[in-house]
């Protein structure tokens, strides 16, 4: 496919001429596609002994894509996908990028509409980079005449990426999402767990297996509500052991009869319980290593263990420095050793900051997940140090706007999007079928008989 880069003024006419030509034809290729035909068929009826017939082909195409749902449909998206690539290359050009100022723009593979703006699949030129695309993608925003432009390279091939030109923002309606779980008879935590919707318009699904999760986010960011959602999941599988740290007493109460253990805001007992789940974790390894596995896995028959630590602040602030201490070592230790064992933890906070979340402890979660915060540098306590200054900062979210935030994959890079929202009444329907497909109410004071954990020292 043609391109229609910059030319030099130093070429001879005719080869400007034909560069041109080339590039009008690239340009308008689909309107040509469909015009040139007609206009063809047309000149030859008009010479036939049935000059009225010239008109036919017109009619006939224009009655199709009138009366044809799927071609005009199909047509008005192709359309779409074109006017994209055209605002595209008037951009790039506009932009003038001086890693390609000489050579030819990056070229449109894929284009099509999202509700935040354009989505496109671009190929960049040989001897630059996706890094080089990125890093004028606040240039290209400006010459483009849009809200934001992610640049996502692709994992498989280095040319390759995924550009996102938001020009609206369709997360900020304040219309809840509903979550597309939320009838479901019973769910696995093996599978993947929708959390939300992205600016693309398409769902978000996280795996939680051999993962943990960081959330954060200001009091009303809707932390809690995206919680819920990975809690529920863990509450429909009853072949997951489910651990509630609830440094609030509230936030959690809807799940305590789904729960093996319940803690309040009580400091002595979540350590009791961290000390209890870590020498679950040696057992399993142990057991692993004689039954020659290296990790739990599905038909291992171990099953998964969840820790959901709601209000992580309050565990790490509370009490004598050496409680305090040993609450975050314990923490560490089942977030770094217990992927493998079937240990996955599920931590959240709304004061987002150094002294409560240290990057050794941070940088152990695979997925992180920042709401609203009040400054970058509390956004970059959740996502990583850096991201803020790289126009992912989830201080720039608006307060009034729950539930969306930025989303880090392990190894990506962060995704703004919206998380699904389940309110009280139907948490506590999700709540009563997982306390009937778990079957048992077990007494929480029998933490250590009903897990069939060896007693520990308080």
């Amino acid at each position: 496919m043609a391109n229609p880069a910059t030319t030099r003024s130093d070429e001879p006419l005719p080869s400007l001429v034909l560069a041109g030509v080339a590039r009008s034809v690239s340009w308008w290729r689909l309107e040509l596609a469909v015009a040139a035909p007609l206009v063809a068929a047309s000149w030859w009826l008009a010479g036939s002994r049935w000059p009225l017939l010239a008109a036919s082909p017109t009619v006939a195409v224009t009655a199709l894509l009138v009366g044809a749902r799927p071609v005009r449909r199909s047509f008005r998206a192709a359309l779409a996908k074109e006017r994209a690539r055209r605002r595209w290359y008037r951009g790039c050009h506009a932009a003038a990028l001086p890693v390609f100022a000489k050579r030819t723009q990056p070229q449109v593979l894929r284009a099509r509409p999202v509700p935040a703006g354009d989505l496109l699949d671009v190929l960049v030129p040989f001897g630059t980079a996706v890094a080089d695309l990125e890093a004028g993608r606040d240039v290209l925003a400006a010459a483009l005449h849009a809200r934001d432009v992610t640049v996502t390279r692709d994992p498989a091939n280095a040319r390759k990426a995924r550009v996102l030109v938001a020009r609206r923002d369709p997360l900020g309606d304040g219309q809840p999402l509903p979550w597309p779980d939320v009838d479901e008879p019973r769910l696995s935590v093996w599978e993947p767990i929708p959390v939300g919707v992205g600016e693309d318009g398409e769902m978000i699904a996280v795996n939680l297996v051999e993962r943990n999760l960081l959330l954060g986010g200001e009091p009303g960011a809707g932390k809690s509500a995206a919680l819920s959602l990975l809690i529920a999941t863990a509450a429909l599988d009853p072949d997951v052991t489910l651990w509630l740290l609830d440094g609030k007493r509230v936030e959690l109460a809807t799940w305590n009869g789904c729960a093996r253990y319940t803690v309040g805001p009580d400091l002595s007992e979540a350590l009791h319980v961290l000390r209890s789940l870590q020498i679950d974790m040696d057992r399993r390894y142990d057991e692993l290593l004689g039954r020659r596995l290296r990790k739990v896995t599905r038909d291992s028959g171990l099953g998964l263990q969840v820790v959901v630590v709601d209000e992580l602040a309050f565990y790490l602030n509370v009490g004598d420095r050496k409680a305090r201490q040993e609450f975050a070592e314990l923490l560490r230790d089942l977030v770094a050793r217990g992927r493998a064992a079937g240990v996955i933890v599920l931590a959240a906070t709304q004061k987002p900051s150094v002294d409560i979340i240290p990057s050794s402890l941070r940088d152990l979660f695979a997925f992180r997940w920042a709401m609203s915060c009040s400054t970058p540098a509390a956004s970059d306590t959740i996502l990583g140090q850096g991201w803020a200054s790289r126009g992912y900062s989830a201080a720039e979210i608006d307060t009034g706007h729950r539930g969306v935030g930025y989303l880090l994959h392990e190894g990506g890079t962060p995704m703004r999007c919206k998380a699904y929202y389940l309110d009280d009444p139907t948490l506590d329907t999700l709540a009563q079928r997982a306390e009937t497909v778990r079957g048992t109410h077990l007494d929480p004071a029998l933490v250590d008989e009903a897990a069939g954990l060896p007693e520990v020292a308080g």
